[in-house]
């Protein structure tokens, strides 16, 4: 394999230095490509720089043998298939111990580090489904990829990064985030959300913020009523007593009209609802913690906030941890509206209950007492005293000249018991109903959450789950003296429209999963944990969860780049391009890229095109990343190679071009010798096979051959 810059020659091969005074360098003093006319050296070498491949379209070992042939020292694994593989979706599964061992002998031969890409058919861990719900079983399949990613990594890479998309769920840009961004016109009032039921991780509801949401108007205090203990705003019933449960509320009635009062609400009053909520929600919390925490607490139960009763909440950071958002208070609005409905029909249902009750009791005992007396005078035998018993059941046919039935009364009182059975029957389970809706609303608002900050938690909790499994294996690895470096799930950001994809977010993501990790490595023996402090957790997490920064998929943020019209085209690249580089330090600084692979586009798809050959700045990143101390893997990704070039190693070669990669101590860079022979224009000074003339035709008269 060729080491360039190592000393590596051949007989043939000659000076790299300036000929330009033999009369036949064409370059006429200066370098053809104008990438070459400056130094560029940013203290990365060849070696540095490796190459992806993608194993489905090279089919097999011998296949990856041929790849690392022109040069590369560091080669990424890329797996394309999900579940059972096949020939162009290969898994790691596919590939046996003979295999392993083959693609660990020819790294040891080629001095070749291998780094691995679990499958790119994962797109995040939070589990979410086709339908766009979340599920377990969505979440474990993609878990399990990436776990025999990394045993594959163990295995043959001994170690490494093992890199996992993310692309936990669609969202819109967040205006929190840095960057000045739209993913379409008007997005930001159009902003779609989803808010899911965390019993099941079924969407409750998706909607845009522009829809106006109908409630009740609340009835509240229009002044203060002291003796009450009442103070304006605060929600009261009919009787001016304080409402505390935000169940109990009722709605404004209004005498003019003889109805209740509702409203639209738009955004902004949903984000207001939502500070309300809040509050209420850590006013029970703090309530409940009083009086002790109990977790079968009766009015802490029937609350609606019984999510926020968990064991890392305390009274350092129950503000920051309970928080109601805008998308679960859009979303409880309607249910605590359907929940007052039902409530409202249950009650009607139940209104005469207790009545109709006591009247089938008084005609049951009626009954029994006419029954008595039809029985006794059946007895007797006499007919008239029994016809006297009967009495004419009016009817509106009487009008029309029909004959009125007769009945024994204690038949009459029986159809009446039967009329008012049945009446009571259908209050009761109409209250009885209406009453389980209004239960089911309220456990529907207990178990609402944000479709973003559920995803994150779920996806955070894989994560860790991943980060262990990687040191469990490292700590093999290590055991047996094979580990070469820790294995590390490293989270790529992806594609502008995911979570994820913004730098901030995958930071966060970062954040998130090491807390969690860190979480269960400190959970003692007794609680299925490791008992570590939460310094040794710490350093561990960090080991073991890192990110791969993708420069190509970060240059598709610019198609959203809100331009401004009052700079030029090209001063709006340069705003977006320091934003990038501003990440890219931002990220580098906190120690948060741990692989990266290097590949351009035009900002609009995810093109691969060689580095340099789109408009990302990838020179000036790379720079930011080593004067930062980035020291990890860069891996150059090919992809419009293979079909607009000769090869996909090309990518390589125009990575070396564009970053101006000197040539070991020789002067030059490989912008200057790229595809010429020896760094010259010209023909070599020697002629040799059919070229060359025959020397028994052509001889000079002294013998001396002509060579």
């Amino acid at each position: 394999m060729v080491q360039f810059g190592s000393g590596y020659n051949m007989p043939m091969d000659r000076d790299f230095d300036d000929h330009s005074t033999s009369g036949h360098n064409h370059d006429h003093g200066f370098a053809a490509d104008p990438d070459a006319t400056e130094t560029k050296d940013i203290g990365i070498g060849m070696g540095d720089l490796g190459i992806s491949m993608g194993l489905g379209p090279i089919p097999n070992v011998h296949a990856i043998n041929t790849k690392l042939r022109p040069g590369s020292k560091k080669v990424e694994l890329v797996f394309t298939g999900f579940g059972k593989g096949s020939g162009q979706g290969q898994t790691p599964g596919q590939y046996g111990f003979k295999q392993r061992q083959a693609l660990v002998e020819m790294g040891k031969a080629d001095q070749v580090d291998f780094t691995t890409h679990s499958t790119v058919g994962v797109m995040g861990l939070a589990g979410m489904d086709r339908s766009g719900n979340f599920s377990r079983e969505s979440q474990d399949a993609s878990l399990q990829e990436v776990k025999r990613a990394i045993e594959f990594a163990a295995d043959v890479g001994k170690g490494g990064p093992v890199v996992v998309h993310t692309g936990e769920f669609q969202r819109s840009t967040n205006p929190k985030l840095s960057g000045n961004f739209e993913l379409y016109a008007g997005e930001a009032e159009e902003q779609m959300f989803t808010v899911i039921d965390t019993r099941t991780g079924g969407v409750i509801a998706k909607e845009r913020k522009n829809r106006e949401v109908v409630r009740p108007v609340w009835l509240k205090a229009d002044q203060d009523i002291p003796e009450k203990g009442v103070k304006k705003g605060d929600y009261i019933d009919y009787f001016d007593k304080k409402v505390t449960n935000l169940a109990e509320r009722v709605p404004v009635y209004n005498k003019d009209t003889g109805e209740f009062e509702t409203e639209k609400m738009r955004w902004k009053d949903v984000e207001g609802e939502a500070e309300r909520l809040t509050d209420d929600a850590q006013r029970t919390w703090k309530a409940w913690k009083s009086r002790g925490a109990d977790p079968n607490d009766k009015d802490f139960k029937k609350s609606f906030w019984t999510r926020f009763g968990k064991k890392n909440i305390t009274e350092d950071n129950y503000k920051k941890e309970i928080q109601v958002t805008p998308e679960e208070a859009w979303v409880i609005q309607g249910f605590q509206t359907s929940m007052a409905n039902a409530v409202g029909w249950a009650k009607y249902q139940s209104s005469g209950f207790e009545g109709t009750r006591k009247e089938i009791k008084q005609l049951k005992d009626m009954y029994v007492s006419a029954k008595a007396s039809y029985e006794n005078v059946l007895k007797k035998g006499n007919t008239d005293a029994l016809n006297k018993l009967k009495s004419s059941i009016p009817s509106r046919l009487d009008s029309f000249g029909v004959t009125p039935e007769e009945k024994f009364e204690h038949e009459i009182i029986g159809d009446q018991i039967k009329q008012l059975q049945r009446q009571l029957d259908q209050q009761q389970q109409s209250a009885s109903s209406q009453m389980a809706q209004a239960e089911n609303s309220a456990e529907q608002i207990r178990n609402v959450e944000s479709g973003d900050s559920y995803a994150i938690k779920e996806a955070a909790k894989a994560y860790a789950k991943a980060g262990i499994f990687a040191m469990r294996q490292s700590n093999r690895m290590e055991e047996k003296g094979l580990l070469k470096k820790p294995l590390t799930i490293a989270l790529e950001n992806l594609f502008p429209g995911s979570y994820g994809a913004h730098p901030e977010e995958l930071m966060e993501l970062v954040e998130h999963s090491r807390e969690t990790m860190v979480q269960e490595l400190t959970k003692s023996k007794e609680e299925k944990g490791y008992g570590y402090s939460e310094e040794k957790a710490k350093k561990i997490a960090a080991q073991h969860i890192t990110t791969t920064l993708d420069t190509g998929h970060l240059n598709m943020w610019r198609k959203h780049w809100k331009t401004d019209p009052e700079k030029s085209m090209k001063e709006n690249d340069e705003d977006y391009d320091q934003w990038m580089l501003d990440m890219v330090e931002k990220m580098a600084k906190k120690n948060m890229i741990g692989h990266v692979h290097i590949d351009d586009n035009y900002g609009y798809h995810d093109d691969h095109l060689a580095p340099g050959e789109g408009n990302a700045p990838i020179r000036k990143m790379l720079e930011v990343m080593k004067k930062n101390g980035y020291k990890g893997e860069m891996i150059v990704e090919p992809g419009a190679d293979y079909y607009t070039d000769q090869n996909g190693f090309n990518s390589v070669e125009k990575t070396w071009r564009h970053l101006g990669i000197p040539m070991g101590n020789t002067g030059r860079n490989w912008a200057q010798v790229q595809n010429y022979w020896a760094g010259q224009n010209a023909p070599p000074y020697f002629l040799f096979g059919n070229l060359s003339p025959n020397p028994e035709e052509w001889k000079l008269w002294s013998g001396v051959p002509l060579e």
